[in-house]
């Protein structure tokens, strides 16, 4: 039995939806079928909700599956986040500026990978913006943050003052600007989600859905041995559908508009920045959705393009990513 929360097992019905936008439609009660059982569980984790589901026939076996996925989770959690002063990530933000800090190797991966995505998208994805997410706070706020507090970091380039290195043979992470805070909210997630696939694989588990907050990674096969069925959200609707994808093997995710922002005299500011404005990205969409190899690309191409021409996107992607696509504009 779980040490974290409850657990049960479900049906192949319950996951025709659950995909983007994290909800999943389950209008048919479940009526258990021969073959392996799912076994799944939801719980909050880095500021959203995780929903694992195992397709194994022992489920105290898949019951371990799931707790070491989500151990996964939350040290992905324990170490990146920008909200946890004593995270890696944290610690790097209040003390980089001055001296190196040391890191451990998957987030000096983890930050490496995101500079890799701030050079291919020319800055529109910048993880050190880290101040702008903060100025705008989109939860809290109810109004724009002055515009001379804004414009101070639009078109800094401030992904180009992070500096990789080595201290006393540890990795390190120098700031060479006071004003960059690191935000990896825009790849750690999906990252998280990869970690909790390979905590899966080495339980043995082949077939099994990491859904964290709409970033997901399918693997494998849906009961039944068909591929796992995903629900794009409508942007306008949160409990619609507008568009279904069958994957297996691979990481959808989405960036949109529409759930995190405030209105000001009917105009809508979202937390999706863009660094050349220092501000809510304008974009004639309201969602992007990305089907990539890893999650961490899905996760990180999904927020670089958010905004961008098909045409623009496609070269993002070509460079960074090339196994990953736009799955659909909305």
């Amino acid at each position: 039995m779980s040490a974290h929360g409850p657990s049960r097992a479900t049906g192949r019905r319950e996951f025709l939806a659950l995909g983007v936008g994290a909800f999943v439609v389950a209008s048919v009660p479940f009526a258990r079928r021969r073959g392996p059982a799912v076994t799944r569980r939801t719980l909050p984790v880095m500021g959203t909700i995780a929903d694992l589901a195992v397709v194994h026939r022992d489920v105290r076996h898949a019951e371990g599956a799931i707790d070491a996925a989500f151990a996964e989770l939350r040290h992905v959690e324990a170490t990146m986040s920008r909200f946890l002063p004593v995270s890696e990530v944290g610690t790097v933000n209040r003390l980089a500026a001055g001296v190196p800090v040391t890191v451990s190797a998957p987030t000096r991966d983890v930050i490496a990978a995101a500079l890799a995505w701030a050079h291919a998208s020319h800055g529109a994805f910048d993880p050190a913006i880290g101040r702008v997410v903060e100025l705008w706070d989109v939860t809290h706020r109810q109004s724009p943050p002055e515009g001379g507090r804004v414009t101070r970091f639009a078109g800094r380039q401030l992904h180009r003052h992070v500096q990789l290195a080595t201290e006393k043979g540890a990795p390190a992470v120098y700031l060479a600007d006071p004003d960059i805070h690191l935000d990896l909210g825009g790849i750690a997630k999906g990252y998280a989600v990869d970690r909790a696939v390979d905590a899966l694989r080495a339980w043995g588990i082949t077939d099994a859905m990491v859904n964290v907050g709409g970033d997901l990674y399918a693997l494998g096969s849906a009961p039944g041995g068909d591929p796992w069925r995903v629900g794009i959200q409508d942007p306008a609707d949160a409990s619609a559908i507008i568009g279904m994808l069958d994957v297996r093997d691979r990481a959808v995710a989405t960036s949109g508009d529409y759930e995190q922002f405030f209105r000001y005299r009917g105009v809508r500011y979202h937390h999706l920045m863009d660094p050349a404005t220092a501000a809510p990205r304008q974009s004639p969409a309201h969602s992007v959705t990305i089907e990539a190899a890893s999650c961490m690309d899905a996760d990180a191409a999904a927020t670089a393009v958010f905004g961008m021409s098909d045409a623009q996107a496609r070269s993002v992607l070509q460079a960074r990513a090339r196994d990953a696509r736009v799955v659909r504009w909305a």
